[in-house]
């Protein structure tokens, strides 16, 4: 899987997905549940209910290809509330693929109004 890392758009599924799915269920999915078309070169990344397995279905010139990955030990995602069907780039996904998630992070303090000001 050979990608220019800053062209390739990445479609999160923001449900469970059942890993059973190959090509044509996962492209399925891809058409009637995300509203795309899963021959626009696109990722399309799929997660199972304990957030162990992804799969990933995208389509290169000759047709579709779906790669899995399976954790040992821990998960992609850890509480499904907080996910969302959503686009993001080539370095949130591999992040993900490594089991660590992106989140904004709020400060635990506020800064002095002097250091306000020269921000």
């Amino acid at each position: 899987m050979f990608f220019p890392e800053g062209r390739i758009r990445v479609h999160l599924y923001g449900r469970p997905c059942d890993m059973r799915k190959s090509y044509d269920g996962l492209s399925a999915l891809t058409r009637h549940e995300l509203g795309c078309d899963p021959l626009d070169g696109s990722l399309y990344v799929y997660v199972n209910r304990r957030g162990t397995q992804v799969k990933c279905l995208y389509c290169d010139r000759s047709g579709f290809c779906v790669w899995a990955k399976r954790l040992e030990s821990g998960r992609f995602i850890g509480d499904w509330r907080a996910v969302r069907t959503m686009e993001f780039d080539w370095m949130q996904f591999k992040l993900l693929l490594e089991g660590l998630e992106v989140r904004r992070v709020r400060r635990r303090y506020s800064l002095p109004a002097q250091c306000r000001k020269s921000l």
